[in-house]
């Protein structure tokens, strides 16, 4: 099977719509992505509005063009903010700081466990077959491929699947597209625009991203600062020495100052800046 993770940013959805491209014209235009067996979204509780949005554009491209659309509910948010402080939960990569001034960060496993692993155990027992507990089958061994929508500034992060069952792909950087080429291709051949996929929470987001939301998401903005008040008012379980931050200032993210929000990432397209969502 070729199942494409997607995220619902612009590298995944540029992924998804190739991909209906080809399902649906002969020659296919984009011979370097497949007709997709199942496109797959997992629903991690707390992102961006846009997120949302460019994942219902997608689905319904995807169910036009007749290819397999799925969401998988794994609620990270929900699952953190009911049991952090009371008992272990999933690693995120908070950034921390110490009384003495050290500063270090959580190691991150929320991807591989609420999403990687969500995918993978949705397609053995769901589409491939298997019942709980069974053993792998010779002909399974690294016979799947998994698409992830990586471009090609981003080609360190290309990694081999630990999965015995799967072969991850990355086809937009055998194709060479930067992320402008992905904004490019959806805007003008699709007119969506869009940005970057992650949780509202997530520590990897430049502190611009927090003033966007504050702007223009208020009840998203008021969830992240649920959040960040979290890790200001409760230790974690084991309890840890350091305080735990979601902005990479290390700062509450009530309190970051318009100069610790000039950060936003941004890429040229058709001589304009454009922000990329993070």
């Amino acid at each position: 099977m070729k199942i494409l993770s997607f995220g619902a940013g612009m590298q995944s959805t540029a992924l998804a719509l190739m991909a209906c491209e080809n399902a649906m014209n002969d020659p296919a235009p984009y011979p370097m992505v497949p007709v997709y067996d199942a496109v797959i979204f997992c629903d991690l509780g707390l992102e961006p509005l846009w997120v949302h949005t460019q994942m219902e554009f997608t689905r319904k491209a995807c169910e036009a063009a007749g290819i397999f659309f799925k969401v998988l509910d794994t609620p990270l948010y929900q699952d953190f903010v009911e049991n952090f402080g009371e008992r272990r939960t999933i690693s995120i990569p908070w950034w921390t700081l110490r009384k003495d001034g050290h500063k270090s960060k959580m190691p991150r496993y929320c991807t591989l466990d609420y999403k990687v692993e969500t995918i993978s155990k949705y397609v053995r027992w769901e589409l491939i077959g298997y019942r709980k507990g069974q053993r792998l089958r010779l002909e399974d061994v690294k016979a799947h491929e998994m698409h992830m929508g990586f471009s090609f500034e981003e080609k360190h992060r290309c990694k081999e699947n630990p999965n015995r069952m799967f072969v991850n792909k990355y086809p937009l950087v055998d194709m060479q597209l930067v992320r402008a080429d992905n904004y490019r291709y959806i805007l003008e051949h699709w007119g969506l625009d869009t940005k970057a996929s992650a949780c509202a929470f997530c520590p990897f987001h430049r502190n611009y991203f927090f003033q966007y939301i504050r702007d223009h998401e208020p009840s998203t903005y008021g969830a992240v600062l649920d959040v960040d008040h979290l890790l200001r008012d409760k230790n974690p379980k084991p309890p840890m020495d350091s305080d735990l931050f979601i902005s990479r200032s290390r700062k509450r993210i009530e309190d970051l100052t318009p100069d610790d929000c000039n950060d936003a990432e941004c890429f040229e397209y058709c001589g304009r800046s454009v922000w990329n969502g993070f």
